[in-house]
């Protein structure tokens, strides 16, 4: 399953469409709104994408997961729109026969969103200054810890 979504993720619905008895590990990863960056507090965020381009560019992206991995199922939802401090931004889950092979794919899936997935984030920090964030956009965009 592939999705961009307006509304809050139910990670636990999203992780329960993956799981299998032929699969041996299920690995998630949740994204969620951090109040700290380095020393700045986020108020909150908004993200921002190109629907169908990036729904399109998730399921190329689930293709050569598939391809590199030996994989059941594959799900990634993606919020867009106005987030609070600790709600879920991204879910991606996996579900494979043996766990290295979840972990694996779960973590290059989303490293691989993040650099290539047309879905923007404006961080809102609590003294009311703004910063766009997104790999390619600028010097602070791509940090790791985004």
């Amino acid at each position: 399953m592939i999705a961009i979504t307006d509304q809050p993720i139910d990670h636990t619905a999203v992780t329960e469409q993956v799981r299998s008895t032929r699969a041996g590990a299920v690995c998630s990863f949740l994204g969620t709104t951090r109040e700290f960056t380095g020393d700045r507090t986020t108020n909150h965020l908004d993200y921002e994408a190109y629907p169908g381009m990036a729904e399109r560019t998730l399921r190329n992206l689930e293709e050569q997961a598939r391809s590199r991995w030996e994989l059941i199922d594959v799900a990634v939802v993606h919020r867009v729109g106005r987030l609070e401090l600790g709600e879920i931004s991204v879910v991606v889950a996996v579900s494979a026969p043996h766990r290295k092979a979840a972990f694996e794919a779960c973590q290059w899936l989303m490293d691989t969103i993040k650099e290539v997935v047309p879905i923007w984030k404006k961080e809102t920090w609590a003294d009311g200054t703004e910063e766009w964030v997104h790999p390619g956009l600028g010097p602070e965009s791509g940090r790791a810890d985004s």
